[in-house]
């Protein structure tokens, strides 16, 4: 049975989407491994925090919009917590506990969700009027909505950009990545710059959970969701590449668009047979640096 050229658009504008969602969640993550060397598992917590906090804002206030900016402050809040009280204590003595710490972060988090909101998934946030409707495309109708999980990815990237390449905080945070104690013998209070890190990443991983509830739903599980695909895009992109975490992304996303449409059964395989591809011919990964 042949498939209509119209869905395979449609494929492709879906997958570059859920790309770009992903981005919104990879972004975070792969900056602060850039810039800490750590492997941040609780974000995908921050991440599921962020949609649960959207769900109740938006329930209490009636407004979308106010959950878009309220949302992440909170995840924000809560990633600068763990980072000064928590993260900072055990940075001394190597990756293994600061990956044993944020996975234990996580867990807590999901656990506090279930706490506070149930173990069921949530009904749908209302969205506003104006992102409800739906355009036209070759025959098929796509819904606003997910186009502006793209317009979002492209305004986070747009930021990222400038704040890393075009202001002193980039300059200082890149130049903190390549050489962290000679930015500190330089005056500069390295662990604050990593406090600002933590907390943006945790903010871009709430946003992207925020943008995320409408689109994939409110669930306890969406963290471990989450977990698996950012995993594999800050693999395939490079570790700490921005740029990376970009392509890989949006290769992910296509790829499992038109693997759920072409052979369903093996969709979630294809992320995976790539990855260990990258890995074999780049094991440092398509834009990460040699070590």
């Amino acid at each position: 049975m042949s498939i209509p050229f119209d869905i395979y658009v449609i494929q492709a504008i879906h997958g570059i989407v859920y790309g770009m969602l992903l981005f919104l969640v990879a972004a975070g993550l792969t900056l602060v491994f850039g810039m800490m060397g750590v492997l941040n598992l609780a974000h995908a917590g921050f991440y599921m925090l962020g949609a649960y906090l959207a769900y109740s804002i938006t329930a209490y206030t009636g407004s979308f919009w106010l959950s878009m900016m309220l949302a992440p402050l909170g995840a924000a809040l809560g990633g600068g917590l763990v980072e000064r009280f928590l993260l900072r204590q055990v940075h001394g003595y190597g990756h293994v506990y600061e990956l044993l710490l944020t996975f234990g972060v996580f867990l807590v988090t999901g656990e506090i969700v279930k706490w506070f909101w149930g173990n069921s998934s949530l009904p749908a946030i209302e969205i506003p009027s104006v992102l409800s409707g739906s355009l036209t495309i070759l025959g098929a109708t796509y819904p606003f909505y997910r186009l502006f999980i793209l317009l979002c990815g492209l305004l986070v990237l747009i930021f990222m950009a400038l704040l890393l390449l075009k202001t002193r905080i980039g300059i200082t945070i890149r130049a903190a990545v390549s050489d962290g104690e000679m930015v500190a013998a330089l005056g500069t209070n390295v662990p604050r710059v990593f406090l600002g890190v933590f907390v943006i990443g945790s903010a871009l991983a709430g946003f992207g959970g925020v943008i995320a509830g409408p689109f994939l739903g409110t669930n306890p599980s969406m963290g471990f969701d989450i977990l698996n695909d950012a995993f594999v895009v800050i693999v395939i992109g490079g570790f700490g590449s921005l740029l990376g975490a970009l392509v890989a992304s949006l290769m992910i996303g296509v790829l499992q668009s038109y693997g759920v449409l072409i052979l369903p059964k093996f969709a979630l395989v294809f992320q995976f047979v790539l990855m260990a591809l990258v890995l074999i011919i780049r094991p440092h990964g398509l834009f990460g640096d040699k070590e």
